[in-house]
């Protein structure tokens, strides 16, 4: 089998058919999603942690925790907070999944 240091590809090898991994890895993905979105809405407003966290109304340690790629906890009240805060709008979709993609060996 030929190396990849493509991860798409490298993520297909390993999760093959496993519907169960491929759930958790599509989830921590939407984990990291959010957190990235958050910091780069703070920082693109100029905002340190402790201003925004101040603006939503809860401490600098919430929006750190927010911020991090491990955080589970997201809620669309708190979400909703920080949009208002960055003068922004939250939009939630539900939308039909993508072709599962399908690597052949090379």
């Amino acid at each position: 089998m030929a190396k990849t240091r493509d991860a798409l590809k490298i993520l297909d090898r390993v999760t093959g058919d496993d519907r169960e991994l491929r759930h958790r890895i599509a989830r921590e993905k939407l984990n990291t999603q959010v957190a990235r979105m958050i910091y780069e809405a703070r920082t693109r407003a100029k905002l340190s942690q402790r201003q925004l966290a101040e603006l939503v109304g809860t401490r600098q340690p919430v929006i750190a925790r927010l911020e991090d790629a491990d955080y589970r906890g997201h809620s669309l009240s708190m979400l909703q907070r920080i949009a208002g805060a960055l003068n922004k709008r939250l939009d939630v979709r539900f939308v039909q999944p993508g072709p599962r993609r399908r690597v052949r060996a090379a």
